[in-house]
């Protein structure tokens, strides 16, 4: 066999899922030209965080969904302030419909997110008692009780430096980092983050809601750091932060930071 033929045999491409970086945009109401300049505002405002940015538009909040000429306005609109509209959110069928007349994707995660969050858990139903039995009943002997299968899990550990472009990803758990973030990395955690090394990219906490995460880092230099979606930007950084140890946590609405 010749080595052309065996490289025709080799696959063209490789696909592989994994987590990307998206901005969700939850439309509160339809104003095409309010919409565009907030967005520009954001953009000029953290050119790192918002310029070219992946962003999937949530229209699950307005009284009734736009039609495919309002919805393809709002996508250039978010094209001009700079970011780049790829997909709506929330897959009902009347969306998923609006989405394939647009020819773009339903990105579900955002607002399953929210409902798993906002659910209460059922309390535990009552099981019914066997009917009285004749036979003596056998002597109980104590067992332990079985481990929990929602034990928490263990924290992501990561050794290596994340490097300019790359991202890195703890799914359910903590993120752990014994080595640098660099410009332009990011880290992603459902859980907190913690960096045991200088934080100079992006870091963001509570990815899928958890308002309770926090960051930790040991030298603090970071573009952005968000938790639970609110964030900051830092294109300079106060002096009593600049590479020092410093913690993020939630407050309400508002993300603190202070030297630890």
């Amino acid at each position: 066999m010749t080595s052309a033929s065996i490289g025709s045999l080799e696959l063209v491409a490789e696909i592989k899922f994994g987590q990307v970086g998206l901005a969700n945009l939850k439309l509160k109401r339809l104003d095409p030209e309010g919409l565009a300049a907030e967005l520009r505002e954001k953009v000029e405002s953290a050119q790192k965080l918002f310029l070219r940015t992946p962003v999937v538009l949530d229209l699950s909040h307005l009284p009734a969904l736009p039609d495919v000429d309002t919805v393809r306005g709002l996508f250039e609109r978010i094209r001009e302030s700079g970011m780049l509209p790829v997909g709506l959110s929330y897959g009902t069928s009347e969306n998923d419909a609006l989405a394939q007349a647009l020819g773009v994707p339903v990105f579900a995660k955002f607002r399953a997110a929210y409902e798993r969050s906002a659910e209460t858990p059922l309390p535990p139903s009552r099981a019914t008692p066997p009917p009285p039995s004749r036979e003596p009943a056998p002597v109980e002997r104590a067992t332990p009780p079985p481990p929990s299968a929602a034990a928490p899990t263990g924290g992501q550990l990561h050794d290596q430096p994340v490097r300019s472009g790359q991202q890195l990803y703890a799914r359910g758990r903590d993120l752990i980092l014994n080595a640098l973030v660099a410009n332009g990395a990011e880290v992603i955690a459902d859980g907190s983050i913690h960096v045991y090394g200088a934080l100079r990219g992006r870091a963001l906490a509570g990815a899928l809601g958890d308002e309770r995460a926090r960051i930790y880092c040991q030298e603090f230099h970071a573009e952005l750091v968000s938790i639970a979606g609110h964030y900051r930007v830092f294109e300079d950084i106060p002096a009593d932060l600049r590479g020092k140890p410093v913690q993020a946590w939630l407050d309400g609405d508002k993300l603190l930071l202070k030297k630890l």
